[in-house]
């Protein structure tokens, strides 16, 4: 495990979310509109590199903030 990139993976998603006008709160009840069974505390650990990412949750976060992969891991 990188913890280097669980952390700039999570700042990519930060910073993705308020570019959308999104708050955490906001995004977590989107993710779980589409069956993802996540908290906003789990999605700030997330943003903050403290929880790993599934890939379940990353296709999500690829389609809810409408970006390509590429972009959430840059």
């Amino acid at each position: 495990m990188n913890t280097e990139y669980e952390y700039a993976l999570g700042q990519n998603i930060r910073t993705l979310r308020l570019k959308r006008g999104l708050s955490q709160e906001q995004l977590a009840a989107q993710l779980q509109t589409r069956g993802c069974d996540i908290t906003r505390s789990a999605l700030a650990k997330m943003e903050v590199g403290q929880r790993h990412i599934y890939p379940d949750e990353l296709k999500l976060l690829h389609e809810l903030l409408e970006v390509s992969y590429e972009k959430l891991f840059v």
